[in-house]
C-alpha cells in the first residue's frame, strides 16, 4: 500500500498518543489496529512494512495508516517516534495522500504540533484533538500526487524477485547481484537505500519468515521445513529461530506462535 484515502471533514477522535520508544526488547513490531487510523512521525531510521508494501523510515518522514492493516516494523536499535491512533469520520470529500511521506520544511511545525498534542491530551482533551486535526490537513498537503514515492529502484525489485524465487537454494550476494543485472558493491548500496537493510539479512528474514508459516500452517516435518529454506543444518536453523523468532521450531510448531 502506497496510498490511501482519509476524511477531514471532523475532527478525529483521539484514542492513543504519545511517544513510542521500540527496539529495546526487540527488534520487530508486527500489530494491526482493526478500527484505528495510526499516525507517527519518524526520528529513526528502520523498515515498515504496509499490507505487503515496503517502505524505508527515515528521521523527518511522517506516516498516516488506515484501519485494518497489517504493519510490520523492523527496528536497528532503540526508535523512538511521536504518534497517534486515531478513530476518523468518513465525513468531507475523500483526499488520496501517500502512506509514507518526508516532512520536508514543515517537520518542525509537525513536531510542535504534536507535541503540543501530547502535552495537552491528559487535561485538555479538545485541545488535543484540535491539534491532531491541524496536523492531519497539513500530512495531507505535504506531496501532491505527482511528487509521490516512486517505488524500490528496479534493480532491487528483480533481486528480491529472485530471492523469493530460490530461498530453498544456496543464495549468494553476487549471484543475486547477477540475476538484477548490477555489480555486487551497486546491489549493496542499493538495497541499504532502499530498504535500510543488507541483502544477505533480507534472505535470512524471509527464509525465517517462511519458515515460520510451514511450522505453523503445514504438517512438513522439521528438517523438511528447514531444507524448504535452504538451512541444511538443524542445529543452524534450531539457533537461527531461537534468535530470530524467539523459540525452538517445536515450540513454535506447538504454541502456532
Amino acid at each position: 500500500m502506497r496510498e490511501t484515502e482519509i476524511h477531514l471533514g471532523e475532527p478525529p477522535v483521539v484514542v492513543g498518543i504519545g511517544v513510542g520508544v521500540h527496539g529495546v526488547a526487540g527488534r520487530t513490531d508486527v500489530l494491526r489496529l482493526p478500527e484505528l487510523w495510526q499516525l507517527h512521525l519518524y526520528q529513526y531510521e528502520a523498515e515498515l512494512t504496509v499490507d505487503g508494501t515496503a517502505h524505508t523510515i527515515r528521521p523527518g518522514r511522517v506516516s498516516l495508516v488506515p484501519p485494518g492493516t497489517t504493519v510490520r516494523y523492523r527496528y536497528r536499535g532503540r526508535s523512538e517516534h511521536l504518534f497517534a491512533h486515531l478513530r476518523i469520520t468518513p465525513a468531507g470529500p475523500p483526499r488520496t495522500i501517500p502512506v509514507m511521506q518526508d516532512a520536508g520544511p514543515e517537520l518542525p511545525l509537525l513536531t510542535g504540533l504534536l507535541l503540543q498534542a501530547v502535552a495537552a491530551a491528559p487535561s485538555e482533551p479538545d485541545r488535543t484533538r484540535a491539534e491532531i486535526w491541524t496536523t492531519l490537513w497539513r500530512v495531507a498537503h505535504l506531496t501532491p500526487p505527482a511528487a509521490a514515492d516512486p517505488g524500490p529502484h528496479p534493480a532491487v525489485t528483480t533481486a528480491i524477485a529472485h530471492v523469493e524465487a530460490h530461498l530453498a537454494a544456496p543464495l549468494t550476494v553476487p549471484e543475486v547481484a547477477q540475476a538484477a543485472g548490477v555489480s555486487h558493491n551497486h546491489l549493496t548500496r542499493l538495497f541499504r537505500t532502499e530498504t535500510g537493510g543488507t541483502v544477505v539479512g533480507y534472505i535470512r528474514r524471509r527464509r525465517l519468515e517462511r519458515a515460520h508459516h510451514l511450522l505453523r500452517a503445514t504438517t512438513l516435518s522439521i528438517p523438511a521445513v528447514a531444507a524448504s529454506v535452504g538451512i541444511v543444518d538443524l542445529h543452524a536453523f534450531n539457533k537461527a529461530c531461537r534468535r530470530e523468532l524467539g523459540a525452538s521450531p517445536r515450540a513454535l510448531r506447538g504454541n502456532g506462535s
